[in-house]
């Protein structure tokens, strides 16, 4: 019986020392597990993925109005066609984007109209040489007192008329690019052209062989986009804080990622019924960039600029919607562990963001800079 009572005591001893150890590793499983919520990088990983840590640095972010706009070209780099007198469309040998010159043929239009023109022309100018002749002759018999007053005034007045018309004809005939040296030598034509009044591409074709246009129809749109600049929209509430001579970053969001540099040239002086002020940007470098007119462009004027503690952009992965950052928790030997923190990005700039932290941050605090993406990224 005693002997019993002993081997119930010792069983129950190695139940309760079962029981001790047990609890011990479930608490050391615990806090490894503690530990394994953190992101583990060795030194070999983070060397061979060229890896590297920062802190938070001083940087310059400046204050902006965001606005958006156009590119566009100088009144005196557009240019659209018509013709003077109307007519048919003989020749367009011109499509949308060809280059010209200035000067250069770009249609010509035929009309019997530019015919009876010429007539009318050529009829004025013979007159005008006997009518200038029977003036000249009733002025020196006026200076003689042997002819009639009533006699020198229709000669006066004949002459003048035809002269007056000869002079609207004669600028008619050079308004629709007739000579009138030629018309005078006997060559008349029922054909005109119409030449390019700059260079610059063409951008607009309206007519085809054969129609007929009026002195209202655009026949072609030339650009010169030699000289191009940002037409930008400012809104009411933001144009008393821009000034001529600050900073414009901009880009083509349908185009490119790259963000060109302008300055701001002339701030307009009317709103527009969308209550919404022009504001004229010129850019800092127009070559080695294909701008096109009538690209739509995103753009941030820069108004002022304050100092702040940034981090490098590289420092933080976008994951749903969520920006995230690595902290440096502590380096045991040559394993790193780092801590995933949640930030709001406030600001871009020059490659940092001013951002803010969901929890308080020691000043002195290590951030991976590089290589977040492989780690969070994924």
């Amino acid at each position: 019986m005693i002997r019993n009572l002993y081997i119930i005591a010792f069983l129950g001893f190695i139940l309760v020392s079962c029981g001790e150890k047990t609890t011990d590793q479930i608490e050391s499983s615990s806090q490894t597990e503690a530990m394994d919520d953190r992101i583990q990088v060795t030194q070999a990983q983070f060397d061979q993925s060229k890896m590297s840590l920062g802190g938070l640095e001083e940087k310059s972010f400046p204050t902006v109005v965001i606005v958006n706009g156009m590119i566009d070209v100088p009144p005196e780099n557009r240019a659209v066609v018509t013709a003077s007198m109307g007519g048919y469309i003989k020749t367009t040998p011109l499509l949308i984007g060809d280059i010209v010159r200035k000067g250069q043929l770009l249609v010509t239009i035929e009309n019997p109209e530019f015919v009876a023109l010429q007539q009318q022309y050529m009829e004025v100018n013979e007159q005008l040489t006997y009518l200038k002749a029977e003036y000249d002759r009733q002025v020196t018999m006026r200076a003689e007192n042997i002819t009639s007053q009533k006699s020198f005034l229709k000669a006066e007045s004949e002459y003048k008329t035809a002269v007056a018309r000869h002079t609207g004809l004669d600028r008619q005939l050079r308004m629709i690019n007739i000579s009138p040296a030629s018309v005078r030598a006997g060559k008349i034509s029922s054909v005109v052209s119409i030449n390019a009044p700059i260079s610059g591409s063409i951008t607009k074709v309206n007519v085809s062989k054969g129609s007929y246009v009026s002195p209202a129809t655009e026949i072609l749109e030339i650009i010169d986009n030699d000289h191009i600049h940002l037409e930008l929209s400012v809104f009411e509430k933001d144009i008393l804080k821009v000034k001529k001579g600050q900073a414009i970053d901009f880009k083509i969001p349908e185009a490119s990622s790259a963000i060109y540099k302008a300055e701001v040239h002339l701030v307009g002086t009317s709103i527009e019924a969308n209550r919404t002020i022009k504001v004229h940007g010129h850019l800092e470098d127009e070559s080695g960039v294909n701008f096109l007119t009538g690209m739509f462009v995103d753009a941030s004027i820069v108004t002022n600029s304050a100092f702040a503690k940034a981090l490098p952009s590289s420092s933080i992965v976008t994951v749903d919607e969520n920006s995230y950052i690595l902290v440096l928790d502590e380096k045991q030997g040559d394993t790193y562990y780092f801590r995933q923190a949640e930030v709001e990005v406030v600001q871009e700039s020059e490659g940092f963001s001013l951002v803010q932290f969901n929890t308080d941050m020691a000043a002195d605090t290590q951030f991976l800079t590089k290589g977040v993406f492989n780690l969070l990224g994924e």
